[in-house]
Parts: structure tokens; C-alpha cells; sequence
């Protein structure tokens, strides 16, 4: 298989393609650039890069039960139910983070600080994801580095 992190024998599951895994890295950038203008920034910077880094964590969590939600449609039968309700939770929980935004409260940091957490929390999912089988082979191998790198960015960037 082209791309392919290793081959895999005849009927066993590929592995993450190293498109997937640069890509996959490279999806930290923008996290890093806001935080480096959080540091290195003055205050005419400041509101957008919170607000960019806002975004940017919604988004991605977004994408990522979105991601859980497509694993579970090729699952067929043996989908736990509870998987369901575990892909739309990113969406759920990043649109609560918008709330205070959306009415005058204090925002951006907390909000940061929630959807960073939960990004790092959702590896839980992803590792009972992988046990019930529903991942393809190296998905931890991707998905660890990732969601702890961009908890703990969106977290520091909801502290600064």
C-alpha cells in the first residue's frame, strides 16, 4: 500500500499513511503560532490570537468526532451505542465553549482552558475506540502525540 507507515499482511488492517501522520503534525502549527504571538505579541495581537486559537481548537475537536463518527459507520454491527453519543459530544462541548462569548461573559481563557482539557481527554475515547476495534492500525500512534499536544497548547494559550 502506498503511503502505507508498514506493510500489512494479506486481510490485516493498514497503517496510518505518512501523509496522514505529517499532516497530522503539521495540524499543531497553528496552535504553536498563536501561542508564540500570545508570548512574543503585544496587545493589538492579543484578541485575535485568543480568538484564533479559539476557533482553531473548536474546530479540530469538531473534526475529531467526526472522525469517530465515520470510524463508527464502517463499523457496521458491533458499534457500541455508546460511540454515538461520544461523536457528537466534540461539537456539543465546543459549541458550550462559545457561550460566554455569545454573552458577554468571560471568554477566552476559560473556554481555552475547557476545550484543551477535553481535547487531552479525548484520548480515553479514541483508546476504547482502538479496544473495541473500530481504528485503523497506528491510530494511537497518531492520535496520542496530537490531542495531548493540542490540550496542552489550547490550555497555555487560555493562561497567558
Amino acid at each position: 500500500m502506498e503511503g502505507a507507515t508498514q506493510d500489512a499482511p494479506s486481510g490485516a488492517r493498514p497503517g496510518l499513511p505518512r501523509l496522514a501522520l505529517a499532516l497530522g503534525f503539521a495540524g499543531l502549527l497553528p496552535q504553536i503560532l498563536v501561542v508564540a504571538t500570545l508570548i512574543l505579541g503585544g496587545d493589538a495581537e492579543r484578541f485575535t490570537a485568543l480568538s484564533v486559537g479559539y476557533a482553531y481548537a473548536a474546530l479540530i475537536f469538531s473534526f475529531l468526532g467526526g472522525l469517530w463518527w465515520g470510524l463508527a459507520a464502517t463499523g457496521g454491527a458491533r458499534v457500541p451505542n455508546w460511540v454515538w453519543f461520544a461523536a457528537v459530544g466534540p461539537s456539543l462541548i465546543a459549541l458550550a465553549t462559545a457561550w460566554p462569548w455569545a454573552t458577554g461573559g468571560e471568554w477566552p481563557g476559560p473556554s481555552l482552558v475547557i476545550l484543551g482539557l477535553a481535547i487531552a481527554g479525548s484520548l480515553f475515547v479514541d483508546w476504547r475506540m482502538k479496544v473495541s476495534g473500530l481504528t485503523p492500525k497506528g491510530w494511537l500512534v497518531l492520535r496520542v502525540p496530537l490531542s495531548l499536544g493540542l490540550g496542552a497548547l489550547t490550555v497555555l494559550a487560555g493562561w497567558l
